[in-house]
């Protein structure tokens, strides 16, 4: 008897969800998401009482008497997502994501992992494609370890924290090695995608921004700013090792912008050195905290 309403309240789940999708359109992710917590909690019992087996004879009867192929594999998908679910401390469903999204994400092992992504799906509106791209990126192992620590305690972050290391430019100059001129060019084909690599809330204002100091004028190679950390961000790019005289013109550039561009209810300016290789001996003697270094890679 206990076998019957398991399944029972199974399809019942399952059949409801379809109608609902039906009627109410606009609301079918979170229908599905909820709709699946609820399946993947009676499979786990199930499958508890009565063995593994138990699931590959529910796949047969729901797909049989439903019309729609729920594979084993789907089956365990679904008990998989009420496991990763049942252990968060408040779960709650999201309105941002799909069970497209969470197919992607439940292909992960680590926890930390999967939560990173979910985060930053919400927060960017990523759609699966995108999702599944930083994913195949290793965008998660890209960040800094004080990062992921930060990102496991639920800490707050800074601007540097979610800046890729190494950066990934698509490379279409069909050479390895380049010249900065190069390099800029590499990322200015593609802003958008370059932004992301830094993180969220970045938007572009100027390459080779002029400023005139004296009777001399200097170039920034690219003038960014941050909405998100309201703050102006300065990028260097250099096709060498990291060196300590790129920490003082950096520097020199951030100075600028806070005397002459920052207003008050603005906070300091930042600065990314985007180099070939890092030295963290100059980046560990660097006074300014503000400034930070990452190599790129070529993709």
């Amino acid at each position: 008897m206990i076998f019957i309403n398991y399944y029972d309240e199974i399809k019942n789940e399952l059949v409801n969800n379809e109608i609902t999708k039906k009627v109410k359109d606009y609301s079918k992710n979170r229908s599905d998401l909820i709709t699946y917590y609820n399946v993947g909690k009676l499979l786990s019992k199930a499958g508890k009482h009565y063995g593994e087996g138990i699931i590959k004879e529910y796949s047969d009867r729901l797909s049989s008497e439903l019309n729609i192929k729920y594979s084993v594999r789907t089956l365990y998908k679904i008990i998989k997502y009420f496991n990763y679910m049942n252990k968060q401390k408040v779960p709650t469903v999201s309105a941002k994501l799909s069970w497209s999204h969470y197919d992607e994400l439940l292909k992960l092992t680590d926890e930390n992992i999967i939560n990173y992504y979910i985060k930053i799906s919400e927060e960017q509106n990523l759609s699966v494609r995108e999702l599944r791209k930083k994913i195949k990126s290793n965008e998660y192992e890209r960040l800094d370890e004080e990062t992921k620590k930060k990102l496991k305690n639920k800490e707050e972050l800074k601007v540097p924290d979610l800046v890729k290391n190494p950066i990934q430019i698509k490379n279409t100059s069909g050479n390895n090695e380049i010249s900065e001129k190069v390099l800029q060019k590499l990322i200015l084909e593609d802003i958008p995608s370059f932004l992301k690599e830094l993180g969220s809330g970045f938007s572009f204002i100027d390459n080779e921004y002029k400023i005139k100091i004296g009777d001399r004028y200097n170039y920034i190679d690219l003038l960014l700013f941050n909405y998100e950390f309201n703050c102006f961000v300065v990028v260097e790019l250099k096709v060498s090792e990291l060196k300590k005289e790129h920490i003082g013109q950096i520097e020199f550039y951030m100075n600028y912008i806070d005397k002459n561009l920052k207003n008050i209810n603005q906070n300091k300016t930042i600065g990314i050195i985007i180099c070939k290789k890092e030295n963290r001996y100059v980046i560990e003697y660097c006074s300014d905290d503000r400034i930070l270094a990452r190599e790129y890679e070529l993709i």
